[in-house]
């Protein structure tokens, strides 16, 4: 299991591979593995997110527009990234990891522990959809694989699912990265966009 320590420090590789994937995306238009939803649309969708949990954490709640996509071009795609990367782990990195938290945007109160491992779990799993725009493989470390299967076997198993992620996937038991992905809508097989 890991500790908030744990998870501060998965969470921030996992940033900083979106950090990386952003400075080199030069076109915003391709498709992505999220349905309808081209690499810009993607980025602005994580910025948000980025944004709206740095404000619930820091201040114990934020209003749901606090999460809202955030428009982004090629030309400030990396800043805004950047910025609201810093914004989230920095937030996180000063919280009492068992304070209770309001994050609107789900109607959950959860502790600061529990946020950041929701989080980590978004982090990872755009940084392959972002990879994966990009034409290029993603695998995080093999700590965060398993917590992100482990999360995504909960979410998956709850009735009715969730609105957040697609339809889960059956696993293959093939490879832990590729069940969790499966699990949460994605298929490494076939959710690889054509990249000209």
């Amino acid at each position: 299991m890991l500790t908030f320590e744990d998870l501060l420090a998965e969470h921030r590789h996992a940033l900083d591979d979106t950090t990386a994937l952003a400075a080199s995306a030069g076109d915003l238009t391709v498709p992505t593995p999220c349905a309808g939803w081209d690499l810009a649309d993607l980025f602005g969708h994580m910025v948000g997110q980025n944004l709206g949990f740095a404000a619930a954490v820091a201040d114990g709640d934020a209003p749901v527009a606090a999460y809202s996509s955030v428009p982004v071009t090629v030309d400030d795609v990396a800043r805004r990234w950047q910025e609201s990367a810093g914004r989230v782990r920095g937030a996180f990195g000063a919280a009492d990891p068992e304070a209770t938290i309001h994050l609107a945007e789900f109607n959950f109160r959860p502790t600061v522990t529990v946020a950041l491992g929701m989080q980590l779990l978004d982090a990872a799993v755009h940084a392959w959809d972002v990879s994966t725009a990009l034409g290029r493989d993603y695998r995080p470390s093999a700590a965060t694989i398993g917590f992100v299967l482990d999360m995504a076997r909960q979410i998956a198993a709850r009735p009715g699912g969730t609105p957040v992620f697609a339809a889960p996937l059956v696993e293959r038991g093939e490879d832990p990265w590729g069940d969790a992905l499966r699990l949460l809508g994605r298929d490494p097989d076939r959710d690889r966009p054509e990249v000209g």
